[in-house]
């Protein structure tokens, strides 16, 4: 391995297991390794870097916290599946009011997923395009068992995504798939027809390279969501006036 391998990481004021995990970082990217790949041995590691096992320890929870790393039982430690990605990178999860973020994601997503659709169809694979529609049908099967879909319907989103044939686009899915995720809970699955046409619709578009109808269908279905969840917020502001109202009649009785 040459001497200049780590020379260009910036490790002039973080501590020894730090400087370790970003050099573990490189030697993952330099190595090309997969979610198939199992990481070189503590001893290996600590003979690689010139540091103690411990540090190599330490260095390695680190990245198993930042998702880049993953400890299989049994087996040893392997790259994450989707190195560095976490489910809320954005901290959406401490925001106070659910329904206020759903619509404000929803907004966002108005913008940021027709374009994505777009790109779909104008640069999906076959492959792509399989796994696309075998992404469909799942959904369908949850929604017609009367399951939860939100994490399949992630999914979903997931393929889209990479049908784009865009390395920046899925590094945006955290927040797409955030946004449906609370959309489903918030609306109990109250849209169940309109997303199994909306998705049979959409993978349709894509798989004729229609990008003008991918986009179209795309900002239809974030419409639908929209309009359903300022319905059930209205819906709850009156039962809340409903209740006070109430309330103060019977303060007055």
């Amino acid at each position: 391995m040459k001497e200049s391998f780590f020379e260009n990481i910036n490790i002039q004021e973080s501590t020894l297991p730090e400087r370790t995990a970003q050099q573990i970082s490189r030697l993952i990217v330099e190595r090309r390794l997969t979610s198939e790949d199992r990481l070189p041995s503590e001893f290996e590691l600590a003979e690689l870097l010139h540091v103690g096992r411990g540090t190599i320890r330490e260095g390695v929870k680190l990245l198993v916290a930042r998702n880049v790393l993953e400890i299989r039982r049994g087996k040893g430690t392997y790259i994450a599946s989707n190195p560095g990605e976490i489910p809320d990178p954005l901290g959406f999860a401490y925001c106070s009011d659910p329904f206020q973020l759903a619509l404000d994601l929803a907004e966002v997503r108005g913008q940021l997923e027709p374009w994505i659709a777009r790109m779909a169809a104008e640069h999906a694979a076959k492959e792509d395009l399989n796994r696309l529609r075998e992404s469909c049908l799942v959904v369908e099967q949850d929604i017609l068992n009367g399951w939860n879909h939100s994490e399949h319907d992630v999914q979903f989103h997931v393929a889209v995504a990479k049908c784009t044939q865009n390395l920046v686009v899925p590094k945006l899915i955290p927040i797409i798939t955030y946004a449906v995720t609370l959309f489903v809970s918030l609306t109990e699955s109250r849209l169940k027809t309109e997303t199994v046409m909306g998705h049979r619709e959409l993978v349709n578009a894509i798989e004729n390279h229609d990008g003008d109808r991918a986009e179209k269908v795309m900002t239809q279905h974030i419409e639908y969501n929209r309009a359903l969840l300022e319905e059930i917020i209205a819906n709850l502001k009156n039962e809340d006036t409903k209740e006070g109202s109430l309330q103060e009649k019977r303060e007055m009785i």
